[in-house]
């Protein structure tokens, strides 16, 4: 009954529809703008046109939760996706008219990356807002396929459009994709705020002034509470903290190190396809397996054992004997990484008091896209220094650190989901 509830609740499948439309976009906008710079450009001065939008992405995360917080996630969302759509239709009329500059190119990335730093926070920030807490993580779990579906349609996508007319026409469907998603948040229904959860393993709410900013300050005072509030949480702090290891860990293995691996191996870019694939898939029955399953008891508890298999699983893709066990391996990995995943940030929604959310997203979010990054070059020098295998086995070790954070915290062994 409650998952037949979350597919029939037009207000959740809007939210949906928008967040999905908006993914692929990104997925078009990202590689139509490599393709263009790529035509006016040498090969180092397109990297500097795709790293212009990660470094205010990066940046500004943080403070794009603030903005979130103090204006609500809804008007951040609808602004962003207005910006993104009108900044892409004009490049795209642009480079349909003329061959850009570079600095235009340059230019958009950064607005683009700017704009980013404030949607991702406050979309991470509606569920809870959209959803009963009994369906969160239903939510979650559509969520997470919705992604999937984004990040697989996109490229496809993306080249379908160029090879009909060029990058102009791919920037087109992407600012297309973009007035969608901004229609479908127009009509989403956002719900008031509700009082502050219990403070954890106390069961009192907590009084108004020490959780959230009800008298605003400045942006960097909401900042440093909003830091201050996961640090001092029971549950969220090591959550989060525990993600954080996990992204590091994990994040250059699933991507450099699989390149590396496979060429080291003889597996081939077609090889990397096929894991990287499996992984993919092993997420997005993950979501399906969170969206219909009746009830999840002791989320924490499994949570954290996901993590430690999870990890163990990443860090063993080096020693798989062929591609075919890779692969394998890879989808029990996807799977478990995914229940993972969803139950960490149902956790954390369901636990974080509303003024929070904002902020709170906007961490997770930066140590996803904006710290986990870090990690290339070291992994990369470590990998020129010891060879992949036992870089693989380190970074699934300090992934598995972050299990230990969560075992170690009592709030989070006894944490549970409410289910409807």
């Amino acid at each position: 009954m409650g998952a037949a509830a979350v597919l029939r609740d037009g207000n959740v499948l809007r939210w949906l529809g928008a967040y999905a439309a908006s993914l692929i976009g990104d997925g078009i906008y990202f590689l139509a703008l490599g393709w263009a710079a790529a035509q006016s450009a040498g090969p180092g001065e397109v990297g500097l046109v795709m790293a212009a939008g990660a470094v205010p992405r990066a940046l500004l995360m943080l403070g794009g939760g603030v903005i979130a917080d103090r204006f609500g996630p809804r008007l951040v969302v609808l602004s962003s996706d207005a910006v993104r759509c009108a900044v892409i239709l004009a490049l795209a009329v642009v480079v349909g008219l003329t061959s850009p500059g570079l600095w235009v190119l340059v230019s958009v990335a950064l607005v683009f990356g700017l704009v980013d730093a404030l949607f991702m926070p406050a979309v991470g920030a509606l569920p809870p807002r959209i959803a009963a807490p009994g369906h969160l993580v239903r939510v979650q779990g559509l969520r997470s396929l919705a992604e999937r579906v984004g990040h697989t349609a996109g490229p496809p996508a993306a080249g379908l459009a160029m090879g009909l007319g060029g990058p102009a026409t791919a920037f087109a469907v992407a600012a297309a994709l973009f007035a969608v998603s901004l229609v479908l948040l127009l009509t989403v229904r956002i719900s008031p705020l509700p009082a502050p959860p219990p403070l954890a393993g106390t069961g009192r709410r907590a009084p108004e002034g020490r959780t959230g900013p009800r008298t605003r300050g400045s942006a960097g005072r909401e900042l440093r509470s909003g830091l201050a509030y996961i640090r001092r949480h029971g549950l969220i702090g090591p959550l989060v903290l525990s993600g954080a290891l996990s992204q590091l860990g994990t994040s250059a293995p699933l991507t450099l190190g699989l390149i590396l691996l496979a060429g080291e191996r003889g597996w081939g870019a077609g090889g990397v396809g096929w894991i990287v694939g499996s992984l993919g898939a092993g997420a997005a029955a993950s979501a399906l397996l969170l969206t219909l399953i009746p009830r999840f008891p002791r989320a924490g508890a499994w949570q954290n054992a996901t993590l430690i298999v999870g990890s163990a699983g990443i860090g063993a893709l080096a020693l798989a004997p062929s591609l075919a066990s890779a692969v394998a391996l890879a989808l029990v990995t996807g799977l478990v990484c995914g229940i993972c995943g969803g139950l960490a940030v149902a956790l954390i929604q369901t636990a974080t008091d509303p003024a929070y959310l904002g902020r709170v997203s906007s961490v997770m979010a930066f140590t996803a896209v904006g710290l986990a990054p870090l990690a290339y070059p070291v992994f990369g020098l470590a990998t020129q220094l010891w060879g992949i295998t036992p870089v693989f086995l380190a970074g699934g070790a300090l992934s598995m650190a972050g299990a230990v954070v969560g075992t170690a915290a009592p709030e989070v062994r006894r944490a549970e989901l409410a289910f409807a």
